[in-house]
């Protein structure tokens, strides 16, 4: 790393794209915040993480668990829909050429 330069604040690009999409929830208006932060935190209660994270993909396992629940949980969406789009970005992800973007196709 050169003089001056910072290490990058997301570990993985769906990391920064999974707190982008979480942020832009909540300015878009469909939930508050403190509500969110409040899920989050049951969650990595639950996952046994109440230790201090390092933003590596244990976190934001729980982070798209979390966004995950509360989307159904608000309404916005179900189970077997969050199931389809699993599976889909998995199968995007397993048949991408090493090295190229992964591109998920309609769900």
């Amino acid at each position: 790393m050169r003089p001056g330069e910072t290490e990058p604040v997301f570990g993985e690009p769906w990391h920064a794209q999974l707190f982008a999409l979480t942020v832009h929830l909540n300015e878009a208006g469909v939930f508050v915040w403190g509500d969110w932060a409040e899920r989050f935190g049951a969650t990595l209660a639950r996952h046994g993480l109440a230790r201090d994270l390092d933003g590596g993909d244990d976190y934001y396992t729980a982070w798209l668990e979390t966004l995950e629940a509360f989307l159904i949980e608000l309404g916005l969406t179900d189970a077997d829909r969050v199931g389809q789009i699993r599976a889909a970005w998995e199968d995007a992800y397993l048949t991408t050429p090493h090295g190229a973007p992964v591109k998920l196709g309609q769900v």
